[in-house]
């Protein structure tokens, strides 16, 4: 039977409608069940409870329980692997860190690709590292370090709380930015890294925020500047090492990926969700009370930071010839 033409052309543009209309039902729909958030690292740690912080808003903004999953081990890679090989459908996310851009060369053995294999879906904060030494040493600023450093090759050991972290990577791109040849300490976690230094065993720590500051503030370290691109909320009057070495950023950052094939509709919803939490002023100072600063970015902008920041530390790892110890 020939249809008649006005017939034909309304079922076409109906059909044509479909996938849009499609589209736009599973983006309501989302999230129908609850949402895992899998995280790289024990319960009680800055990452998880950067994971816990967004998962109870995002439970609240859409209305469906956002779980968090710790699967600690092997420098995130065993959370990042689950993520990467489970169903594209926005109900398993991966708390991603600085540590995923690091570790996509760190380890050149990994069962999946972190650029191919996850998707960016939100930012969410930035967590500054802090410069700090020993009272006792000789070095008063940043320019002064630098100068006793090349005075003094091989006399300064910077400690971290693990090889191949973010604060580890700092001390090797400060390596690199100086021309300085400082010796790498791992300890297993930034605490007993900081008992040393203000112990007197080690010289230097790129510090996270949290960790250093009521140190700093009580005197048994001194601070000498923050490796953000700007200064810091909670230690304001702290210079940026970019203003002495152009170009110099490094940070601890948290974000939200996804398998790669995840629709883009799903992607979106839980972007828009974030950002209105980073908006939100309890969630400002909440971040605020775990030393970060919100980092509002729209998909666009996350896929560049991620490319970005990948990028920059496969640089520095390969420069300095690390592997896993």
């Amino acid at each position: 039977m020939k249809l008649p033409r006005r017939q034909f052309l309304h079922l076409a543009a109906s059909a044509a409608a479909l996938p849009a209309m499609s589209r736009a039902a599973r983006a309501q729909a989302y999230p129908s069940r609850p949402v895992r958030i899998i995280v790289g690292y024990a319960a009680g740690g800055g990452t998880d409870i950067a994971a816990r912080v967004i998962g109870q808003w995002l439970s609240e903004r859409l209305g469906q329980q956002f779980i968090i999953e710790n699967r600690p081990g092997a420098a995130t890679n065993i959370a990042t692997e689950a993520v990467a090989r489970s169903a594209p459908d926005g109900y398993t996310l991966l708390l991603a860190t600085s540590a995923n851009a690091i570790n996509a060369t760190y380890y050149d053995k990994l069962n999946f690709d972190f650029i191919r294999d996850l998707a960016p879906v939100a930012a969410l904060m930035r967590v500054p590292l802090v410069m700090v030494i020993n009272p006792a040493f000789p070095a008063k600023s940043v320019p002064e370090l630098i100068a006793y450093a090349k005075a003094n090759p091989r006399k300064i050991n910077f400690a971290s709380g693990g090889a191949g972290g973010p604060d580890h990577m700092a001390g090797e791109y400060f390596k690199q930015a100086t021309g300085s040849e400082i010796l790498h300490v791992p300890y297993r976690g930034l605490a007993p890294a900081l008992a040393d230094l203000i112990g007197g065993q080690v010289q230097l720590v790129f510090a996270t925020m949290p960790a250093a500051i009521e140190y700093i503030k009580g005197d048994k370290l001194r601070a000498l500047a923050v490796t953000t691109a700007a200064r810091s909320q909670a230690l304001p009057e702290l210079p940026i090492l970019a203003d002495i070495l152009p170009g110099f950023e490094a940070s601890q950052w948290y974000a939200l990926g996804a398998p790669r094939s995840t629709p883009a509709d799903i992607v979106a919803t839980i972007n828009q969700a974030v950002l209105a939490g980073l908006a939100d002023p309890k969630m400002k100072t909440r971040i605020a009370e775990l030393g970060g600063e919100p980092m509002p970015m729209t998909l666009a902008e996350f896929g560049t930071f991620v490319a970005d920041e990948t990028g920059k530390w496969s640089k520095v790892v390969k420069l300095a010839g690390l592997k896993p110890e």
